[in-house]
């Protein structure tokens, strides 16, 4: 049976990518868990930041929806 082009194409692809992944430098445990728990404490930061604007943006919007002229 004769490959496709197609599918001669996606081998040639899963080879490239073969190639390419053994180019790449992983980090090392040490770094891999560093990097890990600064990108979750900053996310929670960010989360806590975002929702207390949130909590400012909403009162001050109930605020000027009440008053009364």
């Amino acid at each position: 049976m004769e490959k496709t082009k197609g599918s001669n194409r996606v081998a040639n692809w899963f080879k490239g990518l073969k190639v390419e992944f053994k180019k790449v430098i992983w980090p090392d445990n040490a770094t891999l868990t560093r990097q890990t728990v600064a990108v979750v404490v900053t996310s929670i930061i960010v989360g806590l930041l975002i929702a207390v604007i949130d909590v400012i943006v909403q009162n001050g919007v109930d605020f000027l929806i009440n008053l009364n002229f």
